[in-house]
């Protein structure tokens, strides 16, 4: 009997010894101790047959920057087919990422260098073959960035409305903007005849847009918004992507002059109306400069406390009112002051008052100019010893040049 180890002996038939000793000999080897085989990822272990499709992303990563490139390869076979599509909370349905195979077939990338979509999650579906015609089949996902934090920018004038031709947009924003740049590099406004347009930046919450002279009438102006996961400062991102535009309508210029106390208004380079006014009195003198038109109320409350002047007024029916500045100068229809005050007196703590009655009559000097303007029109104030309107009162920009207009843009 032949000795296999240390107490070991085999019995075997002379019919089975010429088989059964190599089996048991290579099993006993079997037992010994071995180098572990290294395991491979899901990434790096070849198909059983095919070609292997790589994806980047890879499958399952979360947290995925927006700047990480998506791409799908091939590199031992070529591409047949491609599906990404993209999630995000609150839409309907996924939405396809267009893309295009290479020409060798290696390789898939989206059609443009568009950034990954934050807070986002995307399949991937790719089929590729191999030189045999043997097919491989990857399906894989990940899920991109959240910010903390989103910022949001209100704009003006409405989408769809018709405005004068002294409108300028303006945005402002719910948290301060760090990267100005990069928000107002996201921002496009353009026009339709094409004019030169330039954005002021006013503080970290508000950048305004116009063109060197005010608009053309009947020009179209488009506002394309791709805010949507720009940064704007540490751990806050845009939340909007949408397009909109509002049409200019016919050009009105409105010439306040408060030493004179009248209006004249001048409709496409034409006079069409002067009118009797008051406006602010010693000590509380009308704004001087170019103003416009942003807000239109058939009747409004006024109280003076909510501008500092205390308890000297609160009036809850102004008629046909017109805000100018954001401080709360206003063009409004005036029944308290007394008939005589129109074009003699400047009565007013600081706004500027067209004849009316109570209630407001469509008949009135005041009355007539509500309905005759639009939000956008221009109206300057001229001899009154106040100072000039500040820029970021209200839509004062027509008081910079255009030179200090455009020292204000983040791209200059």
């Amino acid at each position: 009997m032949p000795v296999v180890g240390p107490g070991v002996t085999l019995a075997l038939t002379r019919a089975a010894r010429g088989i059964a000793l190599p089996a048991l000999l290579a099993a006993l080897a079997g037992c010994a101790t071995v180098a572990p085989k290294t395991a491979l990822t899901d990434d790096a272990r070849p198909p059983a047959t095919g070609v292997r499709i790589e994806v980047a992303p890879r499958d399952r990563a979360r947290g995925v920057p927006a700047t990480q490139r998506l791409e799908v390869r091939a590199p031992g076979g070529r591409l047949e087919r491609v599906r990404v599509a993209e999630f995000r909370a609150g839409a309907p349905s996924a939405v396809p990422v267009a893309g295009r195979i290479s020409g060798d077939g290696h390789t898939w990338r989206p059609d443009a260098a568009r950034p990954l979509a934050l807070a986002a999650r995307y399949t991937v579906e790719a089929v590729a073959r191999d030189a045999a015609g043997r097919r491989t089949t990857r399906h894989t996902g990940f899920s991109t960035y959240v910010p903390p934090h989103r910022v949001i920018g209100y704009f003006t004038p409405e989408a769809g409305s018709t405005v004068g031709t002294g409108m300028i947009v303006s945005f402002g924003f719910d948290r301060p903007v760090a990267d100005r740049a990069a928000v107002e590099r996201a921002i496009r406004v353009t026009a339709r005849p094409p004019t030169e347009i330039a954005a002021h930046w006013f503080g970290p919450a508000r950048v305004d847009f116009r063109p060197r002279t005010y608009w053309r009438p009947g020009t179209r102006v488009t506002l394309d918004l791709r805010l949507r996961d720009v940064r704007a400062a540490e751990g806050v991102y845009g939340a909007q992507r949408k397009t909109v535009g509002f049409t200019v309508g016919r050009s009105q210029f409105s010439r306040v002059d408060a030493a004179a106390h009248t209006m004249d208004v001048v409709r496409d380079g034409r006079p069409l109306a002067s009118l009797p006014i008051t406006a602010g009195a010693g000590g509380s003198e009308t704004y001087k400069g170019k103003m416009v038109i942003t807000e239109k109320f058939p009747m409004t409350r006024m109280n003076g406390d909510t501008v500092g002047f205390g308890g000297e007024y609160d009036i809850s029916d102004v008629p046909h009112a017109m805000r100018l500045t954001g401080s709360g100068t206003f063009l409004h229809g005036n029944y308290w002051a007394g008939p005589r005050a129109f074009g003699t007196l400047n009565t007013s703590h600081g706004c500027i008052g067209l004849p009316d009655v109570q209630g407001g009559s469509p008949t009135s000097p005041a009355g007539w100019f509500y309905d005759q303007s639009l939000i956008g029109d221009v109206v300057e104030v001229v001899g009154t010893r106040e100072r000039v309107v500040a820029p970021d009162n209200g839509l004062g920009g027509w008081n910079l040049t255009w030179e200090q207009w455009r020292a204000g843009s983040a791209l200059r």
